[in-house]
């Protein structure tokens, strides 16, 4: 008997054991078992959807024409201190003043037309290239190193470059055709009439004038405000209590533009120089003469309106981009 009570008091003790964790009627456990289970898996699928989105190529282009519109004045007043002769103004709102006084508020809009032509060549195909390369090298959701994307943004500018380099030599001369003599001014009516007029007049090599030192100086941009505007949303990101928002995309940019303005400065004076020239004229040589006649104050030199110019334009840049973003991925449904 004693035996028979041993062999069935285990079972009544084992039996409400078995029974809790598969009763349906438990509801203590589940809340704990489920997040430790199964909430891992939807964040990182949803990482790496967000991180997969194909943008289309030419958004960059779209979003740099629309700040250009916006920002036009201050890039006028830009190529104008640089090319500065004799008793031209030498500030910046001495400047405006100067140009508003002797062709009304529409002269602070002169070359407008190779401004939109040179965005939509030259930042369709380095913004287009650079998110292509930048999708290609991401992996799951890890995003690229710094130096990667540093090396990326390179490529991509000097590649743009070439292809908008007709465009920024034209827009180079439209801006500065106002401050020339009447009899010196080549008086382009638009973009297209200049790209048929300078193949007529001076070659198609025209359309390459200053490739080299544009081409260094749009690899130096598209490193010193893509990857950095990259690096600096990731960073103010993660180490800060700011979102994927506006104000982060504000701020990115402004930094961006801070660290594109002090990289190209000196590679926009020569640019400048090398494009408005009718002659020849070596990049060496004309080192030399802007040594001789400036000393290494000519590598910053119109650095303030650049700023100004390229500041306003990074931020309107960005936050035309991010807005594209945000619709494409509301239109096609993505997650945020």
């Amino acid at each position: 008997m004693e035996a028979a009570a041993v062999k069935t008091s285990p079972p009544q003790q084992q039996t409400p054991i078995v029974a809790i964790p598969t009763t349906p009627v438990t509801t203590m456990d589940k809340p704990k078992m489920v997040p430790q289970k199964y909430a891992p898996a939807p964040t990182g699928l949803q990482q790496k959807k967000k991180q997969t989105i194909h943008y289309p190529f030419w958004f960059g282009g779209s979003a740099s024409s629309m700040a250009a519109c916006v920002t036009h004045p201050l890039d006028l007043v830009k190529v104008r201190l640089q090319m500065r002769t004799g008793d031209m103004p030498k500030s910046m709102s001495s400047t405006v003043v100067h140009i508003v006084k002797h062709s009304g508020v529409r002269g602070l809009y002169n070359g407008l037309s190779a401004s939109l032509l040179r965005q939509l060549t030259y930042s369709t195909t380095r913004f287009g290239i650079y998110e292509e390369l930048k999708d290609h090298f991401t992996t799951g959701t890890a995003p690229p190193s710094f130096g990667l994307l540093i090396a990326m943004a390179s490529a991509s500018g000097f590649v743009g470059g070439f292809a908008g380099n007709a465009a920024d030599v034209l827009n180079v001369r439209m801006q500065h055709d106002a401050a020339l003599p009447p009899a010196q001014r080549r008086n382009y009516s638009n973009a297209l009439e200049g790209l048929v007029r300078m193949a007529r007049q001076e070659g198609i090599g025209s359309w390459f004038r200053g490739i080299w030192p544009n081409s260094m100086r749009a690899a130096a941009m598209t490193a010193s405000q893509l990857a950095s505007y990259d690096i600096f949303k990731q960073t103010l990101i993660k180490l800060t209590p700011m979102e994927d928002n506006l104000a982060t995309h504000f701020t990115a940019s402004f930094m961006a533009g801070v660290a594109a303005a002090t990289v190209t400065s000196p590679i926009d004076v020569i640019k400048t120089r090398v494009m408005s020239a009718s002659g020849k004229s070596s990049i060496p040589k004309l080192l030399g003469e802007i040594y001789a006649a400036e000393g290494l104050r000519w590598m910053f030199k119109g650095w303030v309106p650049s700023f100004l110019r390229l500041g306003p334009q990074t931020i309107c840049t960005f936050l035309f981009l991010e807005s594209h973003r945000k619709i494409y991925r509301k239109v096609k449904d993505l997650d945020e």
